[in-house]
């Protein structure tokens, strides 16, 4: 359900610090929006130097940058409280000062999202959906993580 997208300067993050953010993104996700933390994927893009500009001067400093593709449906109070605490989660998390992160959500419909091989459930309605689904994809699900 929401992908989200770390970009840093290459060789900022270690291997351990993304696992470490992949982790607090995860939880993050899950505790602020109740949804399965099984659906929580993490991406992390590496940027070259030279390849990252603000203000159309190159990036010089350890800013890092997290963009979440999460389900619409949500309050305006529930977005708020995420966007902050993935912000607060990769400043955590690479051990950055919360000025360096810039923290994102950008909203799709449920049902222009297919995860697992099927069509999402609106924000609310996962537990009937995960019901509903073959037991096969169930079990693969429930395998990936908690609910």
């Amino acid at each position: 359900m929401p992908t989200y997208t770390v970009l840093s300067p290459a060789g900022q993050l270690s291997r351990q610090k993304k696992k470490t953010i992949a982790g607090n993104i995860t939880r993050t996700h899950n505790e602020v929006t109740g949804a399965p933390s099984f659906f929580a994927q993490v991406v992390f893009v590496d940027i070259a130097d030279g390849n990252w500009f603000v203000g159309g001067a190159a990036l010089e400093s350890d800013q890092i940058y997290i963009y979440g593709h999460i389900r619409d449906g949500r309050s305006a109070e529930m977005k708020r409280k995420l966007v902050l605490a993935l912000r607060d989660a990769l400043a955590e998390g690479a051990a950055v000062p919360t000025s360096r992160v810039w923290s994102y959500i950008v909203e799709l419909p449920a049902a222009d999202m297919v995860e697992y091989g099927h069509v999402l459930p609106e924000p609310g309605d996962e537990a009937a959906w995960m019901e509903g689904l073959p037991s096969e994809d169930r079990a693969m699900m429930e395998t990936v993580g908690p609910a």
